[in-house]
């Protein structure tokens, strides 16, 4: 993890830990190491923001920075961060910032950037943005004149991406009476038009952003609501999405949670029976629930286990040749389509599927069993979260629980790339034991390191 960029971007308290000063800084270095040096030409540099209240504070600052560097800026608006990534292809942009803290508060922002490829950037390119920012190892340029760079404002962007997405599903929604939870983010200027456009009936739950309900009890992180909405309705189904729409999760008609696992396991399996599967392989993370590893195994599909952070599993995507992958949080990357992890279209493409099996997404469901899991994050001081691979104490504990669980169950305990967090999960058939032992260790990490 570097020191301005976690796993997603930069992040933190918008105006305390990313203050304008900082937001022009990256401007500024990003535009330098993205675009050719020496070159007349103006860089184009797309920015996207979601819709809590930092954002336009920080697109004011990143644009700044932007134009005093002598790069064009093409503002596309609140949008989701997946446009962002098909935008910078199709309008042939040198990169692409967008301005969210995804599914944090609303008092968080973060900036993530994206190359001309659509690809979020590689870790040495954000370290020579850290290195110019931190280390001022290059001074910025200072052009006059028409060296400045200019503002347009893209009318089109929201149109073009849900024109996109829409066009990738080959089967249509017709019929489907669906729920959508738009966790006051991004979504709620996209999800409507699409899943209306592809024929079904919306309900639209949490799509009335006003600048500090983004994520509040809704979303992607909060499925209650949208689960009891579900059954009141007696709808087909549900879909939400964090609050920049990278993310999905799904309920079924009895209101079930179908989490990123179950998800990639359905969509997985039809991709396979379709030709459609590169490799036979899905890429997952560590996190992955033992259920769907298994289910893997049984459906003579490659499971590989990438770092926790969609980053890293499409690395590993493009490393090896492999087309599908994601997180159990609902980071879905369908690569023949996207270059990220995108909440809509992996909706789009599940919906499709349920809709052409004429089935309900319970029974669907059932080719999955899931493993009990626990999971409990201990927030820690930032010296804590440094301190923690040193500590004995808890890798003792850790190593103490690994035994006692066995070949029936796991530990994993990963410091969060985003969060002042230790994440602890414990997964196993005893669902008691592993709530103890989880709680055990958190309580340790929270007293040694809190």
């Amino acid at each position: 993890m570097g020191r301005l960029f976690g796993t997603d971007g930069a992040r933190g308290v918008a105006n305390s830990e990313l203050t304008v000063e900082l937001a022009v800084d990256i401007g500024k270095a990003a535009a330098m190491v993205l675009t050719e040096s020496g070159s007349d030409r103006h860089p184009r540099i797309l920015i996207g923001k979601d819709t809590r209240l930092s954002s336009d504070m920080l697109e004011g600052a990143l644009t700044a920075g932007l134009c005093s560097v002598g790069a064009d800026v093409i503002l596309l608006g609140a949008v989701p961060t997946p446009t962002v990534a098909y935008l910078v292809r199709k309008y042939e942009a040198d990169a692409g910032f967008m301005i969210s803290a995804s599914h944090n508060p609303f008092e968080f922002n973060g900036i993530k950037i994206f190359a001309s490829t659509g690809y979020k950037l590689p870790d040495a390119m954000e370290e020579e943005i850290e290195a110019i920012v931190l280390d001022h190892v290059k001074p910025y340029p200072q052009p006059t004149g028409s060296g400045l760079g200019r503002v347009v404002y893209a009318k089109d962007a929201v149109e073009d991406y849900i024109s996109y997405v829409a066009g990738t599903v080959t089967d249509r929604l017709d019929g489907m009476r669906i729920a959508i939870d738009c966790s006051n983010g991004s979504s709620s200027v996209t999800a409507e038009k699409l899943f209306t456009r592809l024929g079904a009936e919306c309900h639209m739950l949490s799509d009335k952003p006003d600048g500090i309900n983004i994520n509040d009890g809704c979303g992607s992180t909060h499925m209650e609501r949208l689960q009891q909405y579900v059954v009141e309705q007696h709808l087909d189904m549900g879909v939400a999405f964090d609050g920049d729409a990278d993310r999905c999760l799904a309920v079924d008609e009895n209101g079930e949670l179908i989490d990123g696992d179950f998800i990639m396991a359905i969509c997985a399996l039809d991709c396979a029976s379709r030709n459609r599967l590169s490799k036979k392989a899905v890429v997952g993370t560590v996190m992955s629930n033992m259920g769907f590893t298994k289910f893997c195994k049984d459906n003579g599909l490659q499971f590989v286990a990438a770092n926790v952070g969609d980053r890293y599993v499409l690395e590993e995507m493009l490393r090896n040749g492999y087309n599908f992958g994601g997180e159990q949080s609902g980071h879905v990357i369908f690569l023949d389509y996207a270059t990220t992890g995108d909440g809509q279209l992996t909706a789009a493409h599940l919906l499709s599927l349920v809709n052409r099996r004429k089935a309900k997404l319970s029974d669907i469901a059932t080719l999955m069993t899931r493993f009990p899991q626990v999971l409990v994050n201990v927030r820690v001081t930032p010296q804590g979260k440094q301190k923690y691979a040193a500590d004995e104490v808890i890798q003792a504990k850790i190593a103490e629980v690994e035994k006692t669980l066995g070949e029936d169950g796991r530990i994993l305990v990963r410091l969060s790339g985003t969060e002042p967090l230790v994440r602890v999960m414990l997964e196993g058939m005893d669902h008691a034991l592993i709530g103890r032992l989880a709680q055990e260790t958190a309580d340790l990490i929270q007293a040694r390191l809190g």
